[in-house]
């Protein structure tokens, strides 16, 4: 009999697709690798030859997510009114976040680990910075400190959903949308 050939790209998104889902239902420092292995019904060995160890795994999670918030930020600087691209942006990315529920729960939980976090908060602020600079907005607006408001009201309004599920994070993209950009204008 034949070993079964296992695709290594799917199987590599099977496991940490699981970590996650382990790490925010049991929280980080409480994962073992043997809860990701069971979590993904493979062999604990299996998780092992892809990742090294639990922070590898938590790595690689925050690593495609900061790939696909680059991709909406580039997104962003595709032409076309600065506001109306920041709109899109703040729409996009609440959509990023309800789809990536339990990542966001796990950024919560590992928030002060050696991850980049800061990073990823830089990058975002400074795109939504220069999207305001683009544009015409209020006289005296320091486009760095609104991009901060405003990446804050989505930060904000994320950790309340995650708090309380009966908040829904996609109803609060025209309220962040109105209050915090459209009174720029």
């Amino acid at each position: 009999m034949t070993p079964k050939r296992v695709d290594k790209t799917e199987r590599r998104q099977q496991i940490l697709a699981a970590a996650v889902r382990v790490f925010a239902r049991k929280g980080f420092a409480a994962t073992r690798i043997d809860d990701v292995a069971a979590e993904a019904g493979i062999a604990k060995g299996s998780v092992y030859l892809y990742f090294d160890s639990r922070d590898a795994l938590l790595k690689a999670a925050f690593e495609a997510h900061a790939a696909r918030v680059a991709a909406l930020l580039t997104a962003a600087d595709d032409g076309g009114d600065p506001l109306d691209r920041l709109e899109t942006l703040i729409g996009s990315t609440l959509t990023m976040l309800v789809a990536d529920a339990d990542l966001a729960r796990v950024q919560l939980d590992v928030w002060n680990t050696p991850l980049d976090m800061a990073g990823l908060y830089r990058d975002y602020r400074t795109a939504v910075a220069g999207l305001l600079r683009q544009a015409t907005i209020r006289p005296g607006t320091d486009p760095d400190r609104a991009a901060a408001v405003i990446v804050g009201a989505v930060e904000g309004c994320l950790l309340q959903c995650l708090a309380d599920p009966e908040l829904d994070l996609g109803d609060l993209a025209g309220p962040i949308i109105r209050i915090c950009v459209r009174s720029l204008r």
